[in-house]
């Protein structure tokens, strides 16, 4: 049986994307309401709280997990994120994951990642969050992105109608 808030989430991300293709851009509120309508277990963390975090000398930063494509990532992420394949298995993940520091997942607007780590829950890992609004409301800030190693400015758009959820001066061709 269909659990009504499953059904309201789908309501309001059809919503935002049919909001999106209409040219409403800087819409992310209405994705990251819906992801956490779908994904009610998993908790979320803002760009702020990770920002702070990251700066925090007096403690470890997490393991930053980027949920997205090759194509995705090698036009940038996080500082020292590492890339977990969407629908990856489970037995692909948990060798990245230490079991004694916490762990950030995060794709571009945070459906892909929330759904890794609603799974990475269920399995145990309770110490799995999401960054809420994912890489496109970290870029939106201004926030550090690197490829290789190097400064990056830009982010992949995964497609045409997502892409227009980023500031146009960090989309980055498809």
């Amino acid at each position: 049986m269909v659990r009504l808030a499953t059904v309201l989430a789908l309501c309001r991300a059809l919503l935002s994307l049919l909001r999106v293709r209409a040219g409403e851009t800087g819409d992310l509120d209405h994705w990251k309401n819906a992801v956490r309508a779908q994904f009610p277990d998993v908790p979320q963390i803002t760009t702020r709280e990770l920002g702070d975090w990251l700066a925090a000398t007096n403690r470890p930063p997490p393991v930053l997990l980027d949920v997205r494509t090759p194509a995705e990532f090698r036009m940038s992420h996080l500082p020292g994120a590492r890339r977990v394949d969407p629908g990856a298995r489970l037995t692909a993940v948990s060798p990245l994951l230490p079991t004694n520091r916490p762990v950030v997942v995060y794709c571009s607007v945070g459906w892909r990642s929330s759904e890794l780590a609603h799974q990475l829950r269920q399995a145990g890992h309770t110490n799995v969050v999401n960054l809420e609004g994912s890489v496109f409301a970290w870029a939106n800030e201004d926030r550090p992105l690197e490829t290789e190693g190097h400064p990056a400015s830009h982010v992949h758009p995964y497609n045409s109608t997502f892409g227009r959820l980023l500031r146009p001066d960090r989309r980055g061709p498809p």
